[in-house]
């Protein structure tokens, strides 16, 4: 059985297994018959009137916030916002819209600028609900801190050639340079493994030199070692772009033609590679922005319940955080109302979308808020996915009591 994860389990379910059970009390090893805990396996004791009684764990900080938060607050959870270099986040995203969090975008090559940011993030939140920052930072073309604000580091296609003790040394840097600059998680590693016959005309991985290699067997050592060096920092891994982007022609940044990958299914080898960064203890996975008919023809996969619920989540076993690629300029969602961009993930079993234009917040919140009220249904997925967005957030020390 794949190792799976407590961050998708239901909420109730999931936060209580983050918090250590109380300890049964001692058994009378002479006991025996349906009283006896050890001859039945109850972990109930009997009191002198009979009764059985139990040891609640206590509620996790991520329990009793997510009691207490209102529903737009909720919502915001769910989204993910983009800041370029250079700018600042607009106030309402945090006071009014309650995002999540925020990303980095374009480069940031001045530790003061990056350590700003992030001060700004957190002034702007709750106290108690202070937001999840994330970064790309997957090294060579695709590094948005540069300069002073991160050391550089060599791209997936080298270190794949060179092999996991290199890609390990590798995200010990970036792990070190992100938990350095308050920054919690790393939009990395690439897990896509690239199609031998398309090489560099795979514009979004090959072409960029962000893939590990061709052979999935490789690819996934390769991610479990990225996996690994960052949550020895304290850095959350983020695996994508799945179901995997190897086998398409162009980048989903940039084109809605071209897109689609007919050959990926359940059973295809390429998963493979997910599969071992999902065992090394992979926190979140980025959907694809593509098309897979051999899952649900005609829908992108972060849209998509085979490709989240049935494929990742049920044969892949990840119990994680699902986030989106960019649903806010990417021109493969162009054509997709900003509304349904968020309630169609929701619909589909993922978690938080992700936008890199962050005049879509209060839009994107809105709708989201919107469908919660639309059914007790849509109110439960709210719950899960806000559920697993604080679980994470207190798995790596960001909520006090």
């Amino acid at each position: 059985m794949r190792r799976r994860h407590l961050l998708a389990m239901a909420p109730a379910a999931a936060l209580a297994a983050c918090t250590p059970q109380g300890e049964d009390p001692p058994s009378d090893p002479e006991a025996t018959g349906p009283g006896d805990p050890e001859a039945t396996g109850d972990d109930t004791t009997a009191e002198p009137t009979g009764r059985p009684t139990t040891t609640a764990a206590p509620p996790t900080a991520a329990e009793e916030l997510l009691a207490e938060l209102s529903p737009r607050e909720l919502a915001g959870q769910l989204v993910l916002v983009g800041i370029p270099a250079g700018s600042e986040i607009p106030p309402a995203v945090l006071t009014e819209h309650h995002a999540g969090g925020v990303f980095l975008l374009q480069v940031w090559e001045s530790p003061s600028a990056v350590d700003d940011a992030v001060a700004t993030a957190r002034e702007g939140s709750r106290v108690d609900l202070p937001p999840l920052i994330a970064v790309d930072q997957e090294g060579g073309q695709v590094r948005m801190l540069r300069g002073d604000a991160a050391r550089r580091t060599p791209s997936a296609e080298e270190l794949g050639s060179d092999g996991p003790s290199a890609v390990s040394e590798a995200y010990t840097v970036i792990g070190e340079d992100l938990a350095a600059r308050g920054i919690q998680v790393a939009l990395s590693p690439v897990a896509d493994v690239v199609d031998p016959a398309l090489g560099d005309a795979n514009e979004p991985v090959g072409g960029l030199d962000r893939g590990f290699g061709t052979d999935p067997e490789q690819v996934g050592a390769c991610v479990a070692a990225a996996v690994e060096a960052l949550a020895a920092q304290g850095v959350a891994a983020t695996l994508k772009h799945f179901p995997g982007l190897g086998r398409v022609d162009q980048n989903t940044d940039f084109s809605a033609e071209g897109i689609e990958d007919p050959t990926t299914g359940p059973e295809d080898p390429f998963l493979d590679s997910f599969t071992a960064g999902i065992d090394a203890g992979a926190q979140l996975v980025m959907m694809s922005s593509a098309i897979y008919p051999q899952l649900e023809a005609g829908v992108p996969a972060m849209f998509s319940r085979v490709a989240i619920q049935e494929l990742l989540r049920g044969q892949l076993g990840f119990d994680g955080l699902v986030v989106t690629d960019d649903i806010g300029a990417a021109k493969a969602v162009a054509a997709i109302p900003v509304a349904e961009r968020a309630t169609r993930l929701l619909e589909a079993g993922g978690d938080v979308v992700v936008t890199a234009d962050a005049s879509l917040t209060g839009e994107l919140v809105d709708a989201i808020e919107d469908w919660a009220r639309q059914s007790p249904e849509n109110e439960q997925r709210i719950q899960e996915s806000a559920g697993r967005m604080l679980a994470l957030k207190d798995g790596l020390g960001l909520l006090q009591r």
